[in-house]
């Protein structure tokens, strides 16, 4: 079949309709019937149709061929009222040849002709009714998928215009479903949105392939809220197959997009929270906590974020930052002193690397530069970033077009009521802006923060107090003593106090003698740190006495048990309702030693702790055999002495327990790669407790290490001036001219004249008070030190000399001539002795007259 279609210039043009028209679901047959009655042509359709062919139809009576019967009177009355002129039109039963049933029901159309001798004749159209409720049904169900279909539905043609819109559809843009027929997309949405839904268009046009579910954005016309529809496309095709266009079925899910949105913000919050519980306050460290809460934010929570701290915080002031409550404000400035900006992080591509970059400048001062990371600055007073401060509370700061961040969260970071700072969080252009749910989870990350940054600080604030106090407590550095070198190492058993019970101490005493200690609290932290420290102020103080190292442990132990004592009363008063309660029991290990340059031997008393260990020159590092004792604290024991003369050049190691052992090795094994780090002596000792730090596993965490190392270099015979004397008067001024002759030999002239003075005072006091042999010795090192030895067990008391007294002035003149004298015990006897600075490049200082006459 063709078409008749019309030109541009009004002609006609008569073409083939493409396959799949209507007459080819219809199928349309015809036939004829002549003057008789009988068939005289016969369509192709009819033989589809009847299943009979033309030879088989034509000169055949249709009525007795085709009609069933029963029906045969009624159609020969028909076939006679037709050849009469009359037409006719109805449904008729036919059967095929043969067949007794009817096959099918046909709709007929009869009109009558002439022959070309004018005899009445008629023309027979028939359609199988079957294909015609076919095709009613079809039309239906598609007039009510698309006119009743509760969502938008559109059919556009294969240029992609609209050729038929629904009534949703119409409802929702407006107008009547006619009045969209020839749209594009591009009448309904923005041009980004119009251009996506027309590549996917021309996409299923040409593949066939369908896409469901794209999502497009726009708004109804009129409408200024954002809407979002869910569109799905397929091709439509005519009965054999052609294209004829795309349909496109819009669902709105605006309110479900809405959903899973507040679904996805409340997923990324708790993820964002569970993130920040897990990432915010790993470190006990102000500025690294600021980071790691916009480690967080930046970019899951905002696109930019910064946070300022107060300046006092920052600096140690004991002073809160600020407080904020109900009825009135308190804080620095009332929330306008100095912060520090401590952090700042961006997701935005531009914005300068350790600066604010434009984020929150100044809204009451216009044109003001990016705050820089590690700025100090001040918000001013009617400022909403000093309004969060004194307040505590959120605000909001929208930005101007030419700022990067267009929505601002001013949140004060608050912990016990206490204000450390300001956090900012910050969405640029094209974010969403911050909601309710949005200003909830900035608060609690703000506050999470806060409280880990006042941890911080107030871990800060201990460790520093604790650190002053493990300093004050041991050695200043680097210890000096006569013939000794001596290098040392303290180790914390952790880096979270850095304070414990481990201690050591050089000592000075009299006769350039030194005392080396070593100790260790069973315990740590900072408990153990206070325990170290009075039992360490005993020793020192027991040292003064010179006592022999078996008493001073004794001592120590007295002391160690008092401080384990119960509460006093007035304690217990305060405590009676909780029941009797004992103090901290004090245990401790302690190894005293008392070197003695002149002889090189060393006197060692052990309680509880490690024996030393002793490298002499060309030998392998041994334990020395010093019983250990019990304990201090313990008591009920007493302590033993050992006397060891060591060889020059011998290293000398004490140290504590922590060094040797731990839970990966045993003592035994940690004891001997203590040896072995120990067997070449001859490096300088800084060299060796570097390496034996190294070799050994230091950094277990599970003890303090102390670690005391004495390279042994005993005075030269020709330092030391030796004499026994008589007991006899004459030993005075035979005491002087030893003590003229020593000095001069060694180039000590200007000391010449105190020396004598002081000699002859100590050596008279001997033969008066004293008893036995009188012995006088000069050492000389980093000072001159001048012993005298009797067997006397009475010790010299100074005393003031009243006016009318003849003496009693020797050892007032004693005191006031020398740096430093004092008596000590001895085995035998007593030993009186002073010490002289040695003269620098000049001569020595004189006594002045007003010292001279403060004896009388």
């Amino acid at each position: 079949m063709s078409e008749i279609s019309e030109t541009a210039s009004g002609g006609v043009v008569w073409q083939s309709s493409p396959p799949g028209s209507l007459y080819d679901h219809i199928r349309v047959a015809s036939f004829s019937i002549g003057p008789d009655g009988l068939v005289e042509q016969w369509s192709r359709r009819a033989v589809d149709l009847f299943g009979v062919t033309a030879e088989e139809a034509r000169g055949k009576d249709p009525v007795e061929v085709f009609v069933p019967a029963d029906l045969r009177e009624r159609g020969h009355r028909r076939v006679r009222e037709i050849l009469d002129g009359k037409e006719w039109t109805g449904l008729v039963p036919f059967r095929t040849p043969g067949g007794e049933r009817p096959h099918g029901m046909a709709e007929m159309y009869v009109m009558p002709t002439e022959t070309e001798t004018g005899e009445r004749a008629a023309l027979c159209i028939v359609v199988d009714v079957r294909a015609l409720r076919r095709i009613e049904t079809d039309l239906a169900a598609s007039q009510a998928i698309f006119g009743q279909s509760p969502f938008g539905f559109l059919l556009f043609d294969t240029d992609l215009t609209v050729r038929r819109a629904n009534r949703r559809f119409a409802t929702v843009f407006g107008g009547d479903a006619d009045d969209h027929r020839g749209r594009t997309v591009h009448d309904y949405l923005g041009r980004a949105e119009a251009e996506r839904m027309t590549t996917a268009l021309r996409k299923v046009l040409e593949t066939g392939e369908s896409v469901t579910d794209l999502r497009i954005v726009g708004a109804a016309p009129g409408a200024r809220d954002r809407r979002h529809w869910s569109i799905n496309l397929y091709r439509v095709h005519s009965g054999s197959g052609r294209p004829i266009g795309v349909a496109g079925l819009g669902i709105d899910v605006t309110r479900r997009h809405n959903a899973a949105r507040e679904a996805a913000s409340a997923r990324r919050n708790l993820a964002l929270l569970n993130q920040a519980g897990a990432r915010i306050g790993n470190s006990l460290d102000l500025e690294a906590t600021a980071r790691e809460l916009l480690d967080v934010a930046v970019p899951g929570f905002c696109d930019l974020a910064s946070v300022d701290l107060y300046q006092g915080l920052l600096t140690g002031d004991e002073a809160p930052p600020g407080r904020w409550g109900s009825s009135h404000d308190v804080g620095y400035g009332a929330g306008s002193a100095e912060l520090r900006r401590v952090a700042f992080a961006s997701a935005v591509s531009g914005t300068p690397r350790g600066t604010g970059g434009g984020h929150a400048p100044d809204p009451d001062r216009p044109g003001t530069a990016p705050i820089e990371v590690g700025a100090v600055h001040r918000y001013p007073f009617n400022s909403p970033y000093a309004g969060a401060l004194r307040t505590g509370r959120i605000r909001t700061v929208q930005g101007d077009d030419g700022d990067l961040a267009r929505h601002t969260l001013v949140v004060p970071m608050s912990a016990h009521d206490t204000v450390v700072g300001l956090a900012q969080f910050s969405r640029a252009k094209g974010s969403e802006p911050f909601g309710e749910r949005d200003r909830a989870l900035a608060a609690e990350l703000a506050a999470r923060a806060a409280v880990c940054i006042d941890n911080a600080r107030l871990y800060r604030r201990e460790h520093e107090r604790a650190l002053i106090l493990q300093r004050s407590l041991l050695p200043p550095g680097d210890p000096e003593a006569a013939g000794l070198d001596i290098a040392c190492r303290y180790l914390p058993g952790t880096d979270a106090t850095e304070v414990g019970g481990d201690w050591f101490d050089v000592i000075e005493l009299p006769g350039h003698r030194t005392a080396l200690v070593i100790g260790d609290v069973m315990g740590r932290g900072l408990r153990a740190a206070v325990a170290m420290g009075e039992l360490r102020t005993a020793v020192r103080t027991l040292a003064q006495l010179d006592l022999e190292p078996a008493e001073v442990l004794s001592h120590l132990d007295e002391i160690a048990r008092g401080l384990g004592a119960p509460i006093g009363t007035q304690q217990s008063r305060a405590h009676k309702n909780r029941g009797p309660e004992l103090a901290e029991v004090y245990l401790a290990t302690c190894v005293y030693a008392v070197y003695d340059p002149v002889t090189r031997r060393c006197t060692f008393a052990n309680a509880g702790h490690l024996p030393p260990v002793l490298v002499a020159p060309g030998e392998e590092a041994l334990l020395l055999d010093v019983p250990p004792g019990m304990p201090l604290g313990v008591g009920g024991e007493p302590f033993e002495e050992v006397e060891v003369e060591i060889p020059e050049g011998a290293l000398l190691a004490l140290y504590t327990d922590g060094l040797v052992e731990s839970r990966d090795h045993p003592l035994d094994e940690g004891l001997s790669a203590f040896r072995r780090a120990l067997t070449d002596p001859s490096r300088p000792l800084e060299d060796v407790c570097d390496r034996v730090l190294g070799s050994l596993n230091t950094g277990h965490g599970e003890d303090d290490i102390a670690l005391l190392l004495a390279r042994i270099q005993g005075l030269p015979a020709e330092a030391v001036g030796d004499w026994r004397l008589p007991r006899e008067p004459r030993s005075v001024g035979r005491a002087r001219e030893l003590a003229r002759a020593q000095l001069a030999a060694w180039d000590l002239d200007p000391l010449v004249d105190t020396v004598e003075l002081l000699v002859s005072e100590l050596v008279t006091n001997a033969l008066r008070y004293g008893e036995g042999e009188i012995r006088l010795r000069l050492l000389r090192d980093r000072t001159l030190v001048c012993e005298v030895w009797d067997a006397g067990l009475v010790q010299p008391r100074r005393r003031r000399a009243k006016d009318t007294d003849e003496g009693g002035r020797g050892l007032q003149l004693v005191g006031l001539l020398s740096s430093s004298w004092g008596s000590r015990r001895t085995p035998r006897g007593k030993t009186v002795w002073f010490e002289l600075a040695l003269p620098e490049g000049g001569e020595a200082a004189e006594p002045t007259v007003e010292q001279l006459l403060s004896m009388f």
